[in-house]
Order: structure tokens, then sequence, then C-alpha cells
């Protein structure tokens, strides 16, 4: 899933939000010196003049193009378009009090004190905002794992453009040289794999993104742009050709390069934001309900199977990272020991795992999996930011190593509690393929209302049990 490039305006959100702040901070302060410990919300001309003064600001902003670049800016060009917009916004009001006869009631000395402090408050905000931001985009982990696909003799030239760009989202993980060599690394990185194993370095790495900068004549550069799709990867690729142009592609800048990006999904960032923010709220609802849970089924879990009351597992998160699960215990502690011995009776076919009558879940466990209980301890991993409330369901790294090409699309999307194919029956589904289709659809079809839809079909489920183990 590919989190599509917002407006130079809304996409720093973050700034503008803090600027409408440093000007309220400005006009509290600015009119405390002049009336004392007063709020000026508390008398109704100065109340709607805060509310003017931030309507106007996010105007200002918006036609005075304020946040274009303002990572990339320097200080002395911040504190000038810090003038312009304080400058302009304070105009504005004092023309608008102007001509609506108005402007006798607010003093000429809280407009001046505002002026000053507004730009100074304003500048420090902006400034210490933008040495924060810059930190993180310098986090690796913060960062979008990018491959790139090249040969020997454009790659050098490639990297130094992709890295020259400052305060970009990614960073080169991994280079894959189209021809066989015995070259380690190139600038510092390394080289993950070549010629043909090509397409096995990519769907044995943690990668986000894949940049290939080569012509769709060679019939190899074909095959990854193909796997690539198949797997659910994000690809952009150095414009040359139009004929990998399709449905889910688009025309970008990249790194300085003009591409064509493929994606199986064009994720929208407010759509992204707003998803977060349900995790968020649904991680400390459900925190606080496994904070309940701990004291009701801890004493049960241990009398019946002394042990830990907590079961964690490696499991393969999106686009190959990997994380520790968390789940109410629900089977004897040697359970991963004696499932070698179970496979027989596994129902799946394909790479998952499932049985009825499982000998290895305790007596508590078989009730805490039919109502879902189990799964509660993972909204830890939801507000960690690991999992999403709805995804795809990760799999066990097992699992993940026995993968075949199209199964890794199961990866494009953050993993979740619920999902698709947990509310169409997930005990009567035992094709694995079936599974990695309906993840598939989720992803190509993914929008919040759908999420919202598979949360409440989720909730019908566990009351009525329907496809519970």
């Amino acid at each position: 899933m590919y989190q599509t490039e917002k407006s130079s305006w809304w996409k720093h959100w973050d700034f503008i939000v803090l600027d409408i702040i440093c000007l309220q901070i400005a006009y509290v302060i600015s009119f405390m010196i002049r009336h004392g410990w007063i709020f000026p919300y508390k008398l109704e001309a100065y109340k709607d003049l805060g509310v003017i003064l931030a309507l106007i600001e996010l105007c200002a902003g918006f036609f005075l193009e304020s946040y274009k670049d303002v990572i990339r800016r320097g200080y002395f060009e911040e504190a000038k378009r810090v003038v312009l917009q304080i400058t302009v916004v304070l105009g504005i009001v004092i023309a608008s009090l102007f001509m609506t006869k108005s402007s006798e009631v607010f003093s000429r000395a809280v407009f001046l004190r505002l002026w000053i402090l507004a730009i100074m408050i304003t500048y420090m905000g902006r400034v210490l905002l933008k040495l924060w931001v810059r930190k993180v985009l310098r986090n690796k982990e913060k960062l979008q794992k990018l491959i790139l696909v090249s040969t020997g003799r454009e790659v050098k030239t490639t990297i130094e453009e992709l890295e020259k760009q400052k305060y970009k989202n990614y960073y080169i993980s991994g280079i894959i040289l189209l021809e066989k060599t015995d070259i380690e690394k190139i600038l510092g990185i390394p080289v993950i794999s070549c010629g043909e194993d090509a397409i096995l370095g990519i769907q044995n790495s943690i990668v986000d993104e894949v940049f290939l900068d080569c012509s769709t004549r060679n019939p190899l550069v074909k095959r990854i742009l193909s796997a690539c799709r198949e797997m659910g990867l994000t690809t952009h690729y150095n414009l040359g050709n139009n004929d990998m142009l399709s449905e889910t592609s688009m025309v970008e800048n990249f790194g300085g390069f003009a591409v064509l990006t493929s994606s199986i999904k064009f994720a929208d960032s407010r759509q992204l934001f707003l998803k977060r923010l349900m995790d968020i709220a649904g991680g400390i609802i459900g925190m606080i309900l496994t904070g309940i849970l701990t004291i009701i089924l801890a004493p049960i879990i241990y009398i019946q199977s002394p042990g830990p009351v907590f079961f964690s597992q490696e499991r393969v998160g999106r686009n190959g990272r990997k994380f520790k699960i968390y789940k109410f215990r629900s089977m004897y502690p040697d359970a991963e020991e004696r499932k070698k011995e179970l496979m027989e009776k596994n129902k799946m076919q394909g790479l998952m795992f499932k049985m009825d009558d499982d000998p290895r879940i305790i007596p508590i466990g078989k009730f805490i999996r039919k109502t879902s209980l189990d799964e509660f301890p993972q909204f830890f991993n939801v507000l960690k930011g690991d999992m999403s409330l709805v995804g795809t369901r990760p799999p066990t790294v097992d699992e993940y190593e026995q993968y075949e090409t199209h199964h890794r699309v199961r990866l494009a999307a953050k993993p979740g509690l619920t999902g698709m194919w947990q509310v169409s029956g997930r005990s009567d589904i035992v094709d694995f393929e079936e599974v990695v289709a309906l993840d598939k659809k989720y992803i190509e079809e993914w929008n919040i209302g759908l999420d919202i839809r598979i949360l409440l079909e989720t909730v019908k489920v566990v009351l009525t049990g329907k496809g519970s183990v």
C-alpha cells in the first residue's frame, strides 16, 4: 500500500496547527500585559477576535504558500516567511475591524504587542518543530526501506542522485544488479542479489519500495516488475518506456527522477491518518478491557496450566518486518513442540495450521478462543503501531519462510486484529489460497468505510460465535 503525496499545504498540517497555537498564545499574553490576569476569551468581543485570528491565519497560510518547502528552508528565510504571514494576518484583521467600525473596542497596544510576540513565538515554534522533524527523517527506522535495481554501469550515478535529496522519506537498504557480480557493497550499500536471483533477493528482504533504473527491454526487469506486483510492493520505474502503465500507476517525481510509480493500492494520506487515529483510540479502550480480563483470566489460566499468563510469538508484519505478537495463553507451554506431531491432522490446505479438537488447548483456552478473548493483549501491538485494528493476519516466521512470491501480497498492508477473511467465516475457510485472495481484495479495495464495516461485522461474529475457533 502506497501513501500518495499530500499537497504542499495540507501535508504540513503539524506546522499549520503549531502556527495557530503560537498565535493564540501570543494573543493571550498580549492581552494580559495590557489588561491583567484575565483571559481574553472571557470577553465576548475578544473571544470572537481569537476565532477570527485563527481562521484568517489558516487562509493566509494557504494563499501565501507559507508551508511549501518548510522543512528545507533556512533560518533567515523562515524568519522572512513568519514576518510576512503575521503581518498579513494582523493587517487583514485590523482592516476588517475598521470596515465594520468595531476597532474602537480593541486596544492598539494589544495589537502592537501581538505582532511582536506572534513573530517571536511562531518563529521559535517552527524552528523547534523543524529540528524535531529533521531528526525523525534522519532515523532510518522511521524511513521507507528502498531497494535499488540497476546495472553496474549506472548504479553509482543513481545512488548519488537519490542520496542527495534532503529530508527524504526513504533510504536505500540494498542494491540488486541485473548482471552477475561478486561485489558485496557499492558506496557502502550492500548488494543483496544479482542476475537471476534478483526476485529471490527482494522476496527475502524487508522492503517497502523498489526503484528500477533500467530498461524494460531486459526480460529480467519485466519479471521483477511482475513479481513486485504479485508481492504487493510499491515500485518506482524510472521513465523511459510507458508500456508498464496500468490502472494502479501514476507519474511522479521521486528522488529527483521522473518515475512511473505502481502499487497495489494508492492510499490517501488523510484516510491513513484517520486509520491511525482509530487504532490509537481502539488500542486505548482495548488495553483497559485487557487489564480487566487479566484480573479474571490470569488465575484460571495459571491454575489449569502453570506458566506464563501471556503468550508471545514472533510474527511477520508489513513488508517483512518482524515483531512480537501477544495473546492470553490458551495452550499448554509445549504446544509448539507438539505441533509437528499433529501436522497430519491439519485441515488447512496450505501454509497455515488449524485442526479440530486441538489437544494442546487448555480447558479455558477453548472458551477464550471461541469468544476471541485471547486476542485482547494484541491491542498493545495496535498501540505500538506493529498492527492495526483491521488488516491482514500476520503469519508466523516458519509460514513466511515457505511463502511463494504471490503469497507475500498479504504483507503489503499492516497486519490487523481482524480482517476480511476473519469475518468471512474463518473456521469454514480451509484453503490458504482463499485466505490470500481475501487479504489481497481487502488491500486493493481499502478505505476507512471498509474498515468500519469489518469492525462492525467482527463484533457480530464474536457475539454470535460464527466462524470462531
